[in-house]
């Protein structure tokens, strides 16, 4: 009892219908499916109630809709309502309803029908390409990349556009142009570019809609006035999202337009709704005195976009100046750090360099002393090693050595002494700082190397006197 008590709650919120009894019986019609009885009692209530020729409206403020739940606070609004016209009686209503029900279930099952094979069919083409077995398989990954997410209430709108295009704009080429994006898109864009937001609510089984829509909505000068003025924005009712606006705005009567614009916490302001048909001029003055009524408020959010806007430029600007003396600070400091890292690694480096330079020295000190020393020993030695000079006589060989600065030197040696010997003489005087030279004697010019250090003077021809220069290798 309390679920068919909420339906009943429910369907008499969104419907208006102020007869509990009707409610009931429109339920059970549907076997209390709640949304299969407002979709039929929505599409078919204008059908079956055709509207007067004259219309009276009545003047009242705004509405705030709020488009999470689809609920409406009312404080006043416009309505157009017909004159002259009682509305039909319970008797009638019960009489129309099975057609009602036919029309809403055909109505249904053929959407459901088609949306199934859409979904089935894009289901079946995600999963061939996923496969690689797709039509674009053959590009590996770029049929998965040329994907593009659309909403579904994007699709919605698109759809809609078409449809309005090929059944209205083909013979001209002025129309309004709806956004092809979801409600709650459009109502962002116009409050972003600071416009209000003309909304249409297509009911294609209606008789007056092709009337409205060739002669009042593709007027020229209508279709011009709300492209300057308004961002547009259209729904069919057999669309969810048309379907849902259709309850949120509660449009009871077909044709259906209306003016809104977003407020805080997400809730929209129904400023207008017109219902029924109008002709270009009478939906010109209702829109026209919205605008006017609007305009103070589209200036001020408009000036505070623009004083946002200059703000956080502004801040901006600081931010990017702070953040340029931030890093000319940061940049001068790298530098005057990078400075002193530079001078202490040159400091290091020409104190290494000092000490390097220090130990060479003191290590060439060394090696000279120590290389001085060695000469000095093996001349010693080599001296010793020749022993007495001895004194003149026939076994004796006077021998005569000039150096390359010209210095001489003269000795006597045994006659069977080697040429070694001689080498060790020259050695043992210290005249030379080379270790690699010849001993040459002239006329005729003979080199006693290496390979004749073993020969005896005499041997050699030296005896009884020789004169030997020295020659540098």
């Amino acid at each position: 009892m309390v679920d068919v008590a909420d339906k009943l709650a429910c369907f008499r919120a969104i419907t208006g219908l102020e007869d509990s009894d009707l409610c009931t019986e429109i339920l059970q019609a549907h076997n209390w499916d709640l949304e299969l009885a407002i979709s039929s009692f929505t599409s078919n209530h204008s059908d079956n109630h055709p509207f007067s020729s004259s219309y009276t409206a009545t003047d009242t403020t705004t509405t705030a809709v709020d488009p999470s739940n689809a609920t409406i606070h009312r404080s006043d609004s416009t309505s157009i309502v017909p004159a002259g016209a009682p509305p039909p009686g319970l008797a009638w209503k019960i009489v129309t309803l099975p057609i009602s029900v036919i029309s809403g279930s055909l109505g249904l099952i053929s959407g459901a029908v088609g949306f199934g094979l859409w979904a089935a069919g894009g289901v079946l083409s995600y999963s061939l390409g996923f496969i690689g077995l797709g039509s674009n398989s053959g590009r590996g990954g770029d049929s998965l990349a040329q994907l593009v997410t659309v909403s579904a209430a994007s699709r919605e709108a698109i759809e809609f556009v078409a449809q309005f295009e090929r059944d209205y704009g083909s013979g001209s080429s002025t129309r309004p142009n709806f956004v092809s994006e979801g409600f709650m898109d459009a109502l962002t864009r116009s409050r972003n570019t600071f416009k209000l937001l003309f909304v249409y609510l297509h009911s294609p089984d209606h008789l007056d809609t092709p009337a409205f829509c060739e002669g009042t909505l593709c007027s020229e000068v209508l279709s011009a006035f709300v492209n300057e003025n308004f961002v547009a924005w259209g729904g069919s009712i057999r669309g969810s999202e048309g379907f849902k606006m259709s309850n949120s705005l509660k449009a009871s009567r077909f044709p259906f337009c209306a003016v809104v614009m977003s407020s805080t916490n997400q809730r929209i302001v129904l400023l207008q709704h017109v219902e029924g048909p109008k002709s270009p001029e009478e939906m010109i003055v209702i829109l026209q005195r919205v605008l006017e009524q609007s305009a103070p408020v589209l200036v001020t959010a408009r000036l505070e976009a623009e004083e946002r806007t200059t703000n956080m430029r502004l801040r901006e600007e600081q931010d990017a100046a702070y953040r340029a003396a931030l890093e000319a600070d940061q940049a001068r400091e790298r530098q005057q750090r990078e400075e002193q890292e530079r001078l202490e690694r040159e400091a290091a480096e020409a104190e290494r360099k000092r000490k390097e330079e220090e130990e060479a020295r003191d290590r060439a000190a060394s090696e000279a002393a120590e290389k001085e020393a060695a000469l000095a020993r093996m001349r010693q030695e080599k001296a010793l090693s020749l022993g007495a000079e001895p004194e003149k006589g026939p076994d004796v060989t006077q021998v005569l050595v000039r150096f390359p600065t010209g210095e001489r030197k003269e000795r006597r040696f045994h006659s069977a002494a080697t040429i070694q010997s001689l080498y060790d003489y020259v050695d043992s005087l210290g005249s030379l700082n080379v270790d690699n030279y010849s001993l040459v004697s002239n006329f005729p010019r003979v080199v006693h190397g290496t390979d004749k250090v073993s020969l005896s003077l005499k041997e050699a021809g030296l005896h009884p006197q020789a004169s030997l220069f020295v020659e540098l290798n």
